[in-house]
């Protein structure tokens, strides 16, 4: 089984930035795509961003997702963060037609 273990959440400003970082407990095989969502308090889990096998950085807006240079890692920068950032973001990784999550991290953005 694998498991994808996350960390960086925590409490932060508004206007501030953060990185979460996301590690698989494998490197036997290469993640298809690895990917980051987020599930704010009573909203359903939405997308954050993907990054597909190979890719290195992409930036969309406020958000910056780039693989690692061990296998099957991943990273988000999120800056100038917002309050409605708030939320549990968790780590998604695709291999084939199977998916795995990882447990989340918390990112609270205070006012």
């Amino acid at each position: 089984q694998v498991q994808l273990v996350e960390s960086g959440g925590g409490l932060v400003q508004a206007g501030g930035s953060l990185r979460l970082s996301c590690a698989a407990s494998t490197s036997f095989f290469s993640a298809d795509v690895m990917g980051w969502y987020r599930q704010a308090p009573g909203k359903e889990r939405e997308l954050v961003a993907t990054i597909p096998s190979g890719g290195g950085t992409i930036v969309n807006g406020r958000f910056t997702i780039s693989r690692g240079n061990a296998r099957n890692t991943v990273y988000l920068q999120i800056v100038s963060l917002k309050p409605e950032d708030t939320g549990v973001y968790y780590c998604n990784m695709r291999v084939g037609a199977s998916v795995f999550w990882g447990q989340g991290t918390q990112v609270t953005v205070s006012s």
